[in-house]
């Protein structure tokens, strides 16, 4: 038999599109999935076999097709896998609190409800209900930053990178702006504040060296071509040993010397003092402003624990030139993200309440003996499900914050290490991030560790029956 023929008798063999849609278990697959995920399943199966007898009639090597019953399960697995959503929920079990590859900070349920509420429905977005005529969408969270910070007035923008953005183009373009050099960092997905800063029709003016940078380099600096002084929070990094660095109230003399608005991008934006709660101390919008800075901005979803969002505040006029800006309705807030981070900033009227209530500080101060105790739950379970086929243990580890936050700073946490008896570590960590919903650990001396830090209370059952069905699959 030629190959060709024989390339021609095993396509013969393939059913048709329509033949396989008339299969009593593909209909029923049609009647709860959309019709466009069965057709396309089937398609990607026998596109899949065709290649398969194109590439062994091409090496002379024996083709078996797959049998009627395993195409019509392949059929129905791939429609269920392309009807399902790419984002999905997942189960961190990383003890990275703060997971930017994970979405960051989980809302708080007064936050998701806030969300739900408006989504729902039309709300007063742009529309002030007391003088019955338009207002402005900052209304909602502006008072609120402002009695939160200190500052005179606030704005917020769709993330922190856009409000650096906006700051700098709104004063600073075709000027310089004044920034030490060991502050030009790179923040998430490459982005570089240099690189911002001419997107933003700002003039890099760096001074100082990288471990060191004085007042008078920024004395020095300044020029009629000046037009604002910037300081940067290096988040996700740290500088140690020989240093020097000029904090804002020096800044703040300088600006006010020389007429240069100082602006602080502090990043992570917490709202509260950490070091009282036994983590290291991050910068704060109210600090900045008391030390004399005209503009503050941070971000909204990372140790506030809130929404995706960038939030400047500051004094008035400054504030206002930003609102003015037609770039700001580019970067403007979506309803959204408004309705979750009022939520989230009515939670810190009551630092009590915040921490009680915001997944993200609630997590990093959760008790060592709170953690223990969900360990200790999580290995018992396990075990008593699959004592057979995994070695379970409580271990001491600890978390990160992650986001860029605290980056030198290790939380102690207890670990439920866990190591398959006929998987490995690797093959386990593949299953679960292929189970529903994936869990996310990570892998340590060759077994899989999981972090009750990140793992809500409520997925703590979830989680551990998920390990074991990744082990007996």
């Amino acid at each position: 038999m030629s190959v060709d023929s024989g390339t021609r008798l095993l396509l013969r063999q393939l059913p048709s599109v329509d033949e396989l849609l008339q299969e009593p278990s593909i209909r029923e697959t049609a009647q709860e999935l959309p019709r466009w995920a069965v057709v396309e399943a089937i398609r990607e199966v026998l596109e899949r076999c065709r290649r398969m007898i194109a590439n062994g009639q091409s090496g002379s090597a024996e083709v078996t097709l797959p049998s009627r019953a395993e195409v019509v399960a392949e059929v129905q697995a791939i429609a269920k896998r392309l009807n399902r959503p790419t984002m999905r929920r997942v189960i961190n079990a990383t003890g990275v609190v703060i997971h930017t590859n994970l979405g960051r900070a989980p809302l708080a349920e007064a936050a998701i409800e806030r969300v739900v509420e408006t989504a729902r429905g039309y709300s007063n977005l742009e529309y002030d209900l007391e003088r019955g005529n338009r207002g402005s969408r900052q209304e909602h969270v502006e008072q609120l930053l402002c009695r939160l910070t200190g500052a005179e007035a606030a704005f917020a923008v769709n993330n922190n990178a856009a409000a650096v953005l906006l700051t700098i183009n709104t004063l600073a373009e075709g000027k310089e702006v004044i920034v030490s050099r060991g502050e030009l960092v790179e923040i998430g997905d490459s982005f570089r504040i240099p690189d911002i800063m001419r997107r933003a029709g700002g003039i890099l003016r760096e001074v100082g060296t990288t471990n060191r940078t004085y007042l008078r380099d920024y004395e020095e600096a300044v020029s009629p071509a000046s037009a604002i002084i910037l300081k940067v929070h290096t988040s996700n990094f740290r500088i140690q040993g020989f240093t020097n660095q000029v904090p804002v109230t020096e800044l703040a003399g300088l600006g006010e010397k020389t007429g240069l608005p100082v602006v602080e991008d502090i990043g992570s934006g917490a709202l509260i003092d950490l070091s009282r709660r036994g983590l290291s101390r991050e910068p704060m919008p109210s600090e900045s402003i008391r030390a004399g800075a005209d503009l503050v901005t941070f971000s909204g979803d990372k140790l506030l624990g809130g929404p995706q969002a960038g939030l400047t505040v500051g004094k008035r006029p400054l504030v206002e030139r930003l609102r003015r800006n037609p770039l700001a309705r580019a970067v403007r807030i979506d309803k959204l993200s408004l309705a979750a981070l009022e939520a989230t900033l009515r939670l810190y009227l009551d630092e009590g309440q915040a921490v009680a209530r915001v997944p993200v500080l609630r997590a990093l101060v959760m008790p060592l003996q709170e953690i223990e105790r969900r360990a200790r739950y999580l290995r018992d379970r396990i075990t008593k499900l699959a004592s057979d086929r995994l070695e379970i243990s409580i271990i001491e580890g600890s978390s990160e914050v992650g986001g860029g936050a605290l980056p030198l700073e290790t939380i102690p946490t207890r670990l439920v290490a866990v190591q398959g008896v006929h998987v490995s570590a690797p093959v386990l960590e593949e299953r679960l991030r292929r189970t529903d919903p994936p869990v996310m650990v990570r892998i340590k001396d060759d077994r899989i560790v999981l972090d009750p830090r990140t793992v809500s209370g409520d997925e703590l059952d979830m989680l551990a029956d998920l390990v074991v069905a990744a082990a007996a699959a």
